[in-house]
Parts: structure tokens; C-alpha cells; sequence
């Protein structure tokens, strides 16, 4: 595991775009103030709006799906009655 790198708390005042560009790139910093650390300025992680269908698959240790199989499983747990929680 790496070290983060400290900085502090002035020179993250004074140089704030190149650490800010550093982290945007996916370095961590420690900030510190009077030499004790105080925090820590870390990346965002980002999240994935779309997985390709073929990754999915593989991650998911699985190969093809069969839609057919796949729906009969749904409809074999899914309750689809409609229940009225208000009705007698």
C-alpha cells in the first residue's frame, strides 16, 4: 500500500489548482496543520451509468441467458396479483 503524500495546510492554500488537478488525476493527499495531520483530500469515485451486457455476463460468472428461462424464473417467484391494502 502507498503513502499519501502530505501537504499543508498552506500550500494547499497556495498551489490549491495543482493539487486540485492531482486529485482530479486520482492522487490522495494528507492535509496537515502544524505538522499534525488533520484530514484527508481524496478523488471522487466516479460510478458507470452503463455496463456492457458481455461484462455483466462475465462478472456475473455466467454465460449466455436464455430470456425464455430467465422469464419463467421471474414469473416462478414474482406475486403479479394485484392486492388492494385498503379493501376488505
Amino acid at each position: 500500500m502507498s503513502v499519501q503524500p502530505e501537504i499543508s495546510q498552506r500550500d494547499l492554500r497556495l498551489r490549491s489548482k495543482e493539487i486540485m488537478d492531482s486529485v482530479e488525476r486520482g492522487q490522495a493527499f494528507t492535509v496537515t496543520r502544524d505538522g499534525h495531520q488533520i484530514g484527508e483530500l481524496i478523488p471522487l469515485r466516479r460510478r458507470r451509468t452503463f455496463v456492457p451486457r458481455s461484462e455483466f455476463l462475465t462478472s456475473a460468472g455466467t454465460g449466455a441467458v436464455n430470456p425464455q428461462t430467465f422469464r419463467d424464473d421471474l414469473d416462478a417467484v414474482i406475486d403479479d396479483d394485484v392486492h388492494d391494502p385498503y379493501g376488505d
